[in-house]
């Protein structure tokens, strides 16, 4: 069976469109909001729910769909179809995109808006959607790794370059996203929770969202900034807990009082290795760091505490 012909609402990915309209209907002004996401919401129907409900989209795409055909010209070699017209386009300029945790990529970029139209089993029921083709490709890429070759599609209009490269940097951060989402997941345990109501649950990952925001908060700062005060960014019990877990050390190991120094010491109490050839410590071992850390001042609060008699 053809699976463009089959109808949305039977399909998995329909879950997409419901959550563009349950968001909708929560944040109420759908003209001020733009979807981001990656090539799992490249539905065409998604595309129409968008325009219907007022709002924007930027998504990765993945399929070479039918654009509108010129009067008296024959559908023929795959000429017509979106990826061929973003062939075509000229190159606009470079830019530089980060990608993963501490890589950027040197990338051509061009654009081009396309008349797409849906799916041929489809094109009874959705109407041809005016849309803007951005593409990335990157420069020299190193060998352990495929090229960057980005294609997104958005309902914006891209008037000239650094339009394009607005919405290329709004893609760029959805692996930041994921990051936040894994720590929510794998480090706070998001989805063994068994809550028996809905609001109890929404309570809950109300508060996950908090601690894990803060995790990677703490661990994007160290390595934008490596060399603020410790203060900016942890309570003073925190640092008070790491100070005397280091002056109990028989060599101490805080010599330098930055913000990069501070959080490796969290990094190690989550068994980060720190070798000279490692990468800056990740959201994962500063969680277990933290879920440690946070566990050695309670036992010395309560050592601390007055008695009586």
């Amino acid at each position: 069976m053809n699976s463009t012909r089959v109808p949305i609402e039977t399909k998995e990915s329909y879950r997409w469109l419901e959550n563009l309209r349950q968001s909708m209907a929560l944040v109420g002004t759908p003209e001020r909001c733009v979807h981001v996401a990656d090539r799992e919401s490249d539905i065409y129907e998604l595309f129409c729910l968008a325009q219907d409900l007022g709002t924007r989209f930027t998504v990765r795409v993945q399929t070479n769909r039918l654009d509108a055909t010129p009067a008296g010209a024959e559908r023929r070699n795959g000429a017509h179809r979106v990826f061929a017209q973003l062939s075509a386009a000229p190159w606009t300029g470079r830019h530089y995109v980060a990608i993963g945790q501490d890589e950027t990529a040197c990338v051509h970029v061009k654009f081009a808006a396309i008349q797409t139209l849906p799916p041929v089993g489809k094109q009874k029921r959705y109407s041809p959607q005016l849309l803007t083709y951005i593409q990335a490709l990157e420069i020299d890429p190193p060998a352990d790794r495929p090229p960057i070759d980005w294609k997104l599609v958005t309902n914006l209009p891209v008037a000239d370059f650094a339009i394009a490269i607005e919405k290329l940097e709004w893609y760029a951060l959805c692996w930041k996203a994921e990051v936040f989402h894994k720590v929510m997941k794998s480090g706070c345990r998001a989805e063994e929770a068994r809550l028996e109501t809905a609001e109890r649950l929404a309570k809950f990952l109300a508060v996950i969202a908090m601690v894990s925001w803060r995790i990677f908060f703490l661990t994007m700062s160290a390595r934008a900034k490596p060399e603020v005060a410790p203060e900016t960014v942890l309570t003073p019990t925190e640092i008070a807990t790491l100070d005397a877990i280091d002056a109990a050390r028989a060599k101490p190991r805080i010599l330098r009082r930055t913000l990069a120094t501070i959080l490796l010491q969290i990094a190690m109490l989550g068994d980060f290795l720190a070798r000279n050839h490692d990468p800056p410590p990740g959201n994962m071992v500063v969680w277990r760091g933290l879920t440690r850390l946070n566990d050695i001042a309670f036992g010395l609060s309560i050592g601390t505490r007055r008695r009586c008699g």
